[in-house]
């Protein structure tokens, strides 16, 4: 029978998981006063190879990855199902948020806040346009136009 954990190796265990950094989480986990990264280094490394530890960040990994089962497929899915319902119910503005969320997932789209001007400062909205033109994304007018000339064909079908 594997012995428990004692709360200082827990927190090692649970910093780990959360940081991704043996160093880190062994640093939020223990007092380190007058100790050298490098032997920060090979305590964490110690601990980690230590049989209980493992198993237990193993544990953990796995409870992390079930909790969030979440994926780009996943995300992707509900949100075209959201966009054929929208265009079911004839709801143009809930169809092209679900287009546009879809579009974002899957980088088609960027915000305008992540594009900047020269050295990184604001630019001008006509420059965004002007920008998004060059990467082939629709305006908002021309997206709403678009899904008008597909509703009316599904009418006329």
């Amino acid at each position: 029978m594997a012995k428990k954990l004692t709360p200082k190796q827990e927190k090692f265990c649970q910093a780990y998981i959360e940081t991704g950094n043996a160093s880190e989480a062994y640093r939020q986990a223990y007092a380190v006063n007058g100790k050298s990264e490098n032997a920060v280094h090979v305590e964490a490394s110690r601990l980690l190879s230590t049989p209980k530890i493992s198993l237990r960040v193993e544990a953990l990994q796995a409870e992390h990855r079930k909790r969030h089962d979440v994926t780009v497929d996943g995300l992707s899915e509900n949100l075209e199902l959201a966009m054929k319902l929208a265009f079911q119910n004839k709801q143009a503005a809930a169809m092209v948020s679900a287009i546009m969320g879809r579009a974002k997932l899957h980088g088609l789209l960027v915000d305008r806040a992540e594009l900047t001007g020269k050295d990184g400062g604001p630019i001008a909205i006509d420059d965004v346009s002007e920008r998004l033109r060059r990467l082939g994304a629709m305006t908002g007018e021309e997206l709403d136009a678009r899904i008008g000339e597909l509703l009316d064909k599904r009418n006329a079908a």
